[in-house]
């Protein structure tokens, strides 16, 4: 277990500054520090700037009668200029706003994005999607839904969204991974984590 915790601590980061230089739809803040090495000297004092986000979870919709997937497509800023296609195919998801449940945000967001609610919801896990220069913490679950008739587009007016709902198989799915086409961390990683655990998925939700 000691290879897998790095035995620094707080006190092994010493921060002289912060600030806000941006508060907009996202929010940026520059930060000041020194941290101490493997070597057990300080570093130089170094200045970084951060995305500061919201937690954040994802929920893989699955019906496991029909072996199909709900998957969503809405336009993305971030993929503008980027070789890929600037609606791509993800798993439903939202920010966690102050005092609220995760598993209350996963169905909430499910209902908004798919017109479905999720029941029986597993825990995937939990990571940082990209801890070099953000701090967003990502939560990800599945969720069971009944697929039948599922087709519309859905969001919130309010906050500009056009979501297209677009059901999948299971194997359409993997094969949309395999070959890139899916190809956000988020739904990666909830795709192949039912990958490894679809057998149980079906055996918790099937045999009782």
């Amino acid at each position: 277990m000691k290879k897998l915790i790095s035995g620094f601590q707080d006190s092994d980061i010493e921060v002289v500054s912060r600030e806000d230089c941006h508060q907009g739809f996202l929010r940026v803040e520059k930060i000041q520090l020194r941290h101490r090495q493997h070597s057990g000297e300080w570093s130089q004092f170094m200045e970084r700037e951060l995305l500061l986000k919201p937690k954040a979870v994802g929920i893989l919709l699955f019906d496991p009668l029909r072996d199909e997937v709900l998957m969503i497509r809405q336009f993305r800023a971030g993929l503008i200029e980027e070789d890929t296609d600037c609606w791509p195919l993800e798993i439903v998801a939202g920010m966690v706003g102050e005092g609220e449940e995760l598993e209350d945000v996963a169905v909430r967001e499910a209902m908004e994005e798919s017109n479905s609610k999720p029941t029986d919801l597993i825990l995937i896990g939990d990571y940082y999607n990209s801890p070099g220069g953000s701090n967003e913490h990502i939560s990800l679950y599945c969720g069971r839904v009944d697929t039948k008739d599922a087709e519309g587009v859905y969001g919130l007016v309010e906050e500009h969204e056009d979501i297209e709902l677009v059901p999948l198989s299971y194997d359409e799915l993997v094969a949309a991974v395999e070959c890139g086409i899916v190809n956000n961390a988020m739904s990666i990683i909830a795709v192949q984590w039912l990958q490894l655990h679809k057998q149980d998925v079906l055996d918790r939700w099937l045999t009782r």
